[in-house]
């Protein structure tokens, strides 16, 4: 048996996992815990991989190896290869005056007409011109500027700190379409936007092709052989995109630590709404894509304020009725993206001493996370892309209440994959492509929900408590912080 192996450095975790090249069926897995900070010295992601290596049992009889990751995520490196300073997470809204500043400077239609983004606090082109502002010594000592998935796969092919050879760094499209200062039309770097924001040239990683390798393991690693391939890798949905096979006509709702919502295109999409953001997939394609910053953690709080189980969560929201007698969440716990709030918080609305039960509460939780990745689909419908397949995915998406709840809220097929790691599979499948030249077909098995009429009052509820507080029709790059 061939073994590969796919690696998903997360925003919350490592996750490994080893697979049959033949049928892409799991072997053994290994898992490490990021911390959760929004600003981290990149040093903790590569220990967690080796932690989550060792904890799958090591690479000693693995053929290839790829790794996908966080997207946006910068890291800073000196002409040496060492890490400047911490790097500033996708997540962290400390960047929302730089991202003001940028649109404001070029003007937010030609970010969306030289990349196809619409540019958000979540980019790396922001977050370059956060650490321009915050600390231009910082700036100064920068020869190169990788993101997540780049750094972790020069690591793997022996190079690191002190070493140099930041020549060495590669990228995938998927990522670099994720910057802020790549084209989907050219398939280059836009050198002068990164310019822009950061005030001074930096090496960029070379961007491969999807069927490219991108080198072989180095020695020395713990658990890790020399000299076996190393696949180009990508960010997280364009791998995950990859393993659910993805085709025209289906979009993803994917319910993770982030909402986030794409579907696959043959051209980038340029949204001057600014809403849509058009990234690339690890195809050669493109996966327009919105995204949200609440998601899946949103249930986390919920149960935790019942003091239940997720289980019990889903159980308790589907006893109440549509809408929960008015009671509506606006889920925007950690600031947000789309729309762009990053100074919001979570608002609960109409309550009142005869709806404020467990039941109605537990249900607004699901239809107030539900409610903001709808308007994510609204987004992409009015840029003429649409599903007419919805696959669910992501850790939020097990749970009952959130299936049944999204068939009342989308009036297209929805379709829930078995559960898997889809990014550790995807990853796997650029190993077995940097291994064999082609990618392998693994097969995906799908459940399809039960179609229910379309409950229109959770979409109106969660609009009119947007109305109320200010936040309805907040442009995702215009909002300013006075």
């Amino acid at each position: 048996m061939t073994l590969v192996a796919g690696i998903d450095s997360s925003t919350q975790t490592c996750k490994v996992t080893v697979r049959d090249l033949d049928t892409g069926a799991k072997i053994r897995e290994g898992k490490a815990s990021h911390p959760a900070d929004t600003i981290v010295d990149p040093a903790v992601w590569w220990e967690a991989m080796l932690v989550a290596i060792t904890r799958a049992g090591g690479l000693a009889d693995v053929a290839a190896v790829s790794v996908s990751g966080q997207q946006h995520t910068p890291i800073f490196l000196d002409a040496h290869g060492d890490i400047v300073c911490d790097s500033p997470l996708w997540n962290d809204t400390g960047s929302h005056p730089q991202m003001v500043a940028l649109n404001e400077e070029l003007g937010r239609d030609e970010w969306i007409r030289r990349t196809g983004l619409p540019i958000t606090l979540s980019d790396t082109v922001t977050k370059l011109r956060w650490l321009r502002d915050t600390d231009p010594d910082a700036v100064q000592r920068t020869a190169a500027v990788a993101v997540v998935h780049d750094w972790l796969t020069w690591r793997l092919m022996g190079f690191g700190p002190g070493v140099g050879a930041i020549d060495k760094l590669t990228t995938d499209r998927s990522e670099a379409s994720g910057t802020g200062y790549w084209s989907g039309e050219t398939g280059a770097y836009c050198l002068d936007l990164f310019e822009h924001a950061f005030g001074k040239p930096a090496h960029l990683p070379t961007i491969l092709g999807p069927l490219d390798r991108a080198g072989v393991t180095g020695s020395g690693i713990p658990g890790v052989p020399a000299g076996i391939p190393v696949g180009v890798g990508s960010g997280d949905n364009a791998a995950a995109s990859l393993a659910l096979g993805l085709s025209a006509g289906d979009a993803v709702l994917s319910l993770g630590t982030s909402g986030v919502v794409y579907a696959r295109t043959a051209q980038p999409v340029h949204d001057f709404a600014g809403y849509v953001c058009s990234y690339a997939d690890a195809t050669g394609d493109h996966l327009p894509l919105v995204a949200t910053l609440n998601a899946a953690r949103n249930l986390d709080v919920g149960a935790a304020l019942l003091g239940c189980s997720h289980a019990e969560l889903s159980d308790l929201a589907m006893e109440a009725e549509p809408g929960a007698e008015g009671l509506t969440l606006l889920p925007y716990f950690e600031g947000e993206r789309t729309p762009d709030l990053p100074h919001a918080r979570g608002s609960l609305l109409g309550a009142s001493l005869a709806n404020l039960t467990r039941a109605n509460f537990a249900r607004a939780v699901i239809e107030g996370t539900l409610a903001s990745q709808v308007e994510m689909l609204d987004a992409l419908n009015r840029c003429g892309i649409e599903p007419k397949r919805l696959l669910l995915i992501g850790g939020g998406a097990q749970s009952a209440a959130v299936q049944q709840i999204a068939t009342q809220m989308v009036d297209v097929p929805i379709a829930v994959p078995a559960p898997e790691e889809y990014v550790t599979k995807g990853a796997s499948m650029q190993a077995a492509a940097a291994l064999t030249g082609a990618f392998p077909t693994w097969s995906v098995e799908f459940t399809d929900l039960v179609a229910r009429p379309i409950e229109a009052r959770i979409a109106e509820q969660h609009e009119a408590a947007k109305v109320a507080l200010g936040y309805s029709d907040v442009n995702p790059s215009l909002e300013l912080v006075k």
